[in-house]
């Protein structure tokens, strides 16, 4: 009855019945977009007939001094259905995404709004038809809710940001025009409704930042940086901005801008299986993407190269690294990385006398390990071409660029330049210091992860990241893309025996917390952060982490709370994974297994000892045998994990 209405509201509003009010409804009518064309063009979003994003006033004032979305004339409207299938070069969640939305496309004189209504949530982007140059003076995004709701808020101090913070959660009405986040966002609409808050397609546009809203307490609003006229080099890798434009962004002729996404869900489970932020990003640039190679890295910086039990004296050094090399030999890991220390700080082809690249490729090739680089943003950029040139030379397999720390126009294009370059050269990309994911991914296959979140590295000096945080992040950053986390802390304590320690860190919560990430946490470079030495003195755990892929066929979440908890399993080939975590409460779960097909099943279990509450790094492996009628009983401790391989017998 609910979608025959929707899809009669449809009709009658894009007939023209009333040249003012649009609406367009998801395929099945579950979601629907009302648009009001007045002195003002604003949205709102309904779920269920029930409003979730009330109406909310949007426009975008351009250098001629027209302002797009006031005083407008549709000229024409039109709507479209588009139910098709996506194959994903690099296989993130699943082999393929179903697409399938509704697009009611408004246009006005030398602009055009889309809006794109999907079963899961809606979007909105502008569209230009102009001819020559122009700015973008400013842009006014509103997302305004219809109550005084909960958020989770990742706050910032200023546009210059790494975009790892904690999720702070408190209401809409606290935060204020003088506040400002990094985006995602969720907000609890009620009645287990959460309402997630990004973009995506951000391409030659600096990136969106939401702040709190004076004259409506339960809206956010849109904030973004400028376009940089003047910085200033503070050092190798800070390039600090010092002079803004009054525009944000410069353009030249007909182009569309970024999407305003709104994921909407009645669970929490969907938000982790959404894929929408893909589904809305640009379609893919680069034609061969047969030599991307997603996997697992053997990690220095973390544990600062602190190997023992070797003759020789652990660092920045190629016996080092081929301590590193095999280890990830041994255990069929795809990658090393050489982190920070491998160049001499401002001159990326000025090889420290430790290090000898082509040796360290070669060494690795024998083996079946490649290797991939770190660098500063700005020291590769001054030498970009002969610099990636060097790493294609020498066999380098992909680079983890960081410390970018801004999104405005330039640095955005700086993503999309890497990104193209790279791919010319057959590297990987891995950002950190970086912002969230928009798609870019999409369009760049080879851009396998980001940073932009607080991972495992804020452990060596401060006390995050911590399970309720790490049980945050699921329902929030990763829904935007890949996350490097960089999980895999061999060293694990309870909350009351944590420290931070630079040079030999440790993480909170058990070991098996640990493991489930590897699971739960999607990156198709992921990273094995800890100690090489502490990994080989762990046979039990790299029995499962020589082999956890990194990319899956399918994704299924089993049970999901935001902050609270998470268990999902992940299908490769004929096996699946199933990986759960829990935040500070001990917990337990019971999970269905009628994901499996018919037959018999071995299910190998990693789980929480019986003193990991005392004893964070205790765990148990036990084998039992399954059938898609069974159903788990998990036991998680506080800050507890659990991990199965289950193989058709």
């Amino acid at each position: 009855m609910y979608k025959l209405t929707m899809i009669l509201l449809l009709m009658l509003f894009v007939s023209g019945v009333s040249a003012k009010d649009y609406a367009v409804s998801s395929p099945s009518g579950k979601v629907a977009i009302k648009v009001t064309v007045n002195e003002q063009v604003s949205y709102a979003v309904l779920l269920n007939g029930k409003e979730i994003v009330a109406p909310s006033p949007i426009s975008m004032e351009i250098s001629d001094g027209t302002v797009w979305g006031t005083q407008a004339k549709v000229k024409k409207a039109k709507t479209t259905s588009v139910s098709q299938e996506l194959r994903p070069a690099v296989k993130v969640k699943r082999t393929v995404i179903k697409d399938e939305y509704n697009l009611l496309t408004l246009t006005f004189s030398g602009y055009s709004l889309e809006f794109r209504a999907y079963d899961e949530g809606a979007a909105y982007r502008w569209v230009s038809a102009a001819k020559g140059d122009y700015q973008v003076m400013s842009e006014q995004v509103t997302f305004a809710f219809p109550a005084d709701h909960n958020i989770w808020f990742p706050e910032e101090e200023s546009l210059m940001s790494h975009q790892e913070r904690e999720y702070l959660k408190e209401k809409l009405s606290n935060i204020g025009s003088e506040r400002f986040g990094s985006t995602g966002m969720l907000v609890d609409c009620g009645n287990g409704v959460k309402t997630y808050i990004s973009e995506s397609g951000l391409m030659d546009y600096p990136g969106m930042w939401l702040r709190g809203c004076d004259e409506n307490k339960n809206a956010l609003k849109g904030k973004f940086a400028g376009v940089v006229l003047e910085e200033k080099k503070e050092n190798d890798r800070d390039v600090r901005p010092v002079k803004y434009a009054d525009y944000i962004a410069r353009c030249s002729g007909p182009r569309v801008f970024p999407w305003r996404v709104m994921l909407i869900t009645e669970n929490d489970a969907a938000l982790v299986e959404s894929t929408l932020i893909y589904q809305l990003a640009p379609e893919q640039k680069i034609e061969n993407t047969d030599w991307i190679k997603p996997g697992k890295v053997a990690w220095d910086w973390w544990n600062a190269n602190n190997i023992y039990g070797v003759d020789f004296e652990s660092g920045v050094n190629n016996e080092t690294y081929k301590y590193f090399i095999d280890f990830a030999s041994a255990n069929g890991l795809e990658y090393i990385i050489l982190d920070e220390g491998w160049y001499h700080l401002g001159d990326v082809l000025d090889v420290v006398d430790e290090i000898d690249i082509q040796e360290l490729v070669d060494y690795g090739k024998a083996k079946n390990v490649e290797i991939i680089l770190w660098v500063v943003w700005k020291t590769l950029d001054e030498k970009l071409v002969e610099a990636l040139d060097q790493f294609q030379k020498w066999g380098v397999k992909g680079i983890k660029i960081d410390f970018m720390q801004r999104d405005d126009q330039w640095m955005v294009n700086f993503y999309e330049k890497i990104a193209m370059e790279c791919a010319k050269r057959q590297l990987l990309v891995d950002y950190h210091g970086a912002y969230k994911p928009c798609g870019l991914d999409r369009a760049y296959p080879n851009v396998v992860s980001y940073e932009g979140v607080k991972g495992l590295e804020n452990a060596k000096w401060s006390n995050l990241p911590d399970p309720e945080h790490d049980v945050t992040l699921p329902f929030i950053r990763m829904v935007a893309g890949p996350m490097d986390y960089t999980p895999g802390a061999m060293i694990n304590k309870t909350k009351q025996n944590f420290q931070p320690v630079f040079t030999e860190p440790m993480s909170q919560g058990t070991r098996c917390h640990q493991l489930g990430m590897y699971v739960v946490y999607e990156s198709p470079l992921q990273m094995l952060a800890d100690n090489p030495s502490n990994y080989y003195r762990e046979p039990g755990c790299m029995e499962f982490l020589s082999v956890v892929p990194s990319v899956w066929d399918d994704t299924k979440v089993l049970e999901a709370k935001v902050s609270d908890y998470i268990a999902v399993a992940r299908r490769s080939g004929d096996s699946w994974y199933v990986g759960a975590m829990t935040d500070w409460d001990p917990r337990t779960l019971e999970l269905k297994l009628d994901f499996l097909g018919e037959g018999t099943y071995t299910m190998k279990v990693w789980k929480d000892g019986v003193n990991a509450t005392k004893h964070a790094a205790d765990f148990a492996q036990e084998t039992v045998e399954v059938t898609s009628g069974s159903t788990v009983k998990v036991n998680m401790a506080p800050g507890g994990g659990w991990v199965a391989i289950i193989e058709k017998k």
